[in-house]
């Protein structure tokens, strides 16, 4: 019975996910088919190009980082780890594929188009994100335990920020225990 409300929920919030991305998504087609109309903004296009970048990075790092640092067998998808991966991205928060995506999609189109929908869009956006890393961090509790606990308590899930000022406190902390899976 629990299996099913999970998989329900998983649909649910894959289903909102999805709708939300295409929406809001940068090249936005509720402006590029002339439904909303936003005055463009030289200095926030140009901060929304940085942001959408180093949000893609963010997303590509479980690609590139799980392989190396997770202990994904060969031939296996790089969401097939063994280890807790606590270094590069990884140190500074738990959830860069997650928190990529926020900057990717929900902010860059707010800075591209703005407008208050894609606003409140975002809003909405970045907490059904957030809820999915909520859930994303029990399961990987269940498959590391302590190790993936103790990940938690040194790096904040998706807060870039306070992650980069941790980081330098707890540095001299990180293990070799490296990935988690993707996030």
């Amino acid at each position: 019975m629990l299996e099913k409300l999970t998989t329900k929920r998983n649909i649910l919030w894959s289903t909102l996910m999805t709708i939300l991305c295409l929406v809001c998504f940068p090249a936005n087609p509720l402006v590029l088919t002339g439904v909303i109309e936003v005055e463009s903004y030289s200095t926030l296009s140009i901060i929304g190009c940085v942001v959408w970048a180093f949000g893609m990075v963010l997303v590509m790092a479980p690609i590139v980082m799980f392989p190396r640092r997770g202990g994904v067998p060969k031939g296996k998808s790089f969401i097939n780890t063994t280890r807790v991966v606590d270094t590069g991205i990884y140190s500074i928060v738990r959830h860069p594929q997650y928190t990529g995506g926020i900057y990717a999609i929900f902010l860059t189109t707010l800075l591209w188009y703005p407008h208050w929908l894609f606003g409140v869009l975002g809003v909405i956006g970045a907490a059904v994100v957030y809820m999915s890393c909520r859930e994303e961090d029990q399961r990987l509790i269940g498959k590391f335990g302590d190790d993936y606990r103790a990940y938690m308590k040194r790096v904040p899930g998706m807060n870039f920020v306070l992650g980069l000022v941790t980081s330098d406190v707890n540095n001299g902390h990180e293990t070799s225990h490296a990935a988690t899976s993707p996030a």
